[in-house]
């Protein structure tokens, strides 16, 4: 009878044994495939913040300073032109890291996705509206440019909402037509791209001139009065917001014959150091890779948890067998 029972309570023992060894093997595997997963998102989430920065990287001014033309010497702006007929013209912020030739195409659209050397690019160009003429003899001239971290193309236009940097900065530069010219900046605005007073190029009508003129400053967030005229020529920088749905910051000025000093000698690398850094770029990149990154996070806090729990575990576990004992 005691022979038996106690082959009962070894077959027992034995069929426990197994299942712990089951269950053992089970959480091997569960924790194994945690752990590719978490390797695996980490390595896109690196992917995804290594890509976005090489983006930033290549929509730098400093990608273009080579080509930056002068009225003594244009020849390496020539050299850019070589590589892409459709460039015409160079801008230039005074205290700002805008600093680009500019473009201009048949249509609205091609630019938005390709260099200033006629190569595909999530950043884009500076170009003109396609409907303006390439000398800015039009009343009002439009240039469009993608609103980007680290300062990068028109990605300093968000800084004018504040009114000090609106103040500091009036002037600017536009090369065109192989001569430089002035431009004295005196309104920013905030508004959306189904503005049809901003986003109408061309004007012709001075009643319609006036009006937008009007327009501009009753609706300008900041504005400074230089008794602008129908008879001016006005270049309106346009880039998206994030403020307002189909936002656009809008910076407009007025283009002279004379040339402004840059006052600002700050080298430019820096200028404007409060939109350089890493969380930026992690603002930067798209919703499935913050999603990816969010996800790998919270699965790192998870397993910290379950390793501390686990540990708090087999402290308990081998105290109670003490008690035992």
């Amino acid at each position: 009878m005691k022979q038996r029972k106690q082959l009962f309570v070894e077959k027992k023992q034995s069929k426990r044994f197994i299942e712990r060894k089951i269950i053992k093997g089970i959480h091997g595997i569960i924790n194994a495939s945690i752990f590719v997963v978490l390797l695996l998102l980490f390595i896109y989430g690196c992917y995804a913040l290594w890509d976005s920065k090489q983006v930033t990287n290549e929509a730098q001014a400093i990608q273009y300073e080579a080509y930056k033309p002068s009225e003594e010497d244009n020849l390496s702006f020539q050299e850019l032109q070589t590589i892409n007929d459709e460039v015409f013209g160079w801008l230039t912020v005074y205290g700002t890291r805008i600093d680009y030739p500019f473009v201009q195409a048949e249509d609205n659209k091609k630019y938005v996705n390709t260099d200033s050397k006629g190569k595909y690019s999530i950043s884009g160009s500076i170009f003109l509206d396609s409907r303006n003429k390439h000398d800015f003899s039009d009343f009002n001239s439009i240039l469009f440019g993608h609103h980007m971290v680290e300062s990068a193309m028109f990605g300093d236009l968000s800084n004018f909402t504040d009114s000090m940097y609106f103040k500091d900065r009036k002037y600017g530069n536009i090369y065109y037509s192989g001569k430089n010219h002035g431009i004295e900046f005196f309104a920013f605005l905030e508004t959306d791209s189904y503005d049809s007073v901003i986003f109408q190029p061309a004007i012709i009508n001075d009643d319609q001139r006036q009006a937008a003129l009007e327009y501009i400053e009753v609706n300008a967030l900041h504005y400074r009065d230089l008794h602008v005229t129908t008879k001016d020529h006005i270049v309106i920088l346009s880039t998206c917001s994030s403020a307002l749905t189909n936002g656009r910051y809008i910076l407009v000025g007025r283009i002279t014959d004379s040339t402004y000093p840059d006052s600002f000698n700050r080298a430019k690398d820096n200028l404007s150091e409060s939109n350089v850094g890493i969380w930026n770029t992690f603002l930067r990149l798209p919703l499935w890779a913050k999603l990816v990154l969010g996800i790998l996070l919270l699965c790192i806090v998870w397993m910290i948890i379950e390793k501390s729990r686990k540990g708090n575990g087999d402290e308990n576990s081998s105290g109670n067998k003490k008690d035992t004992v």
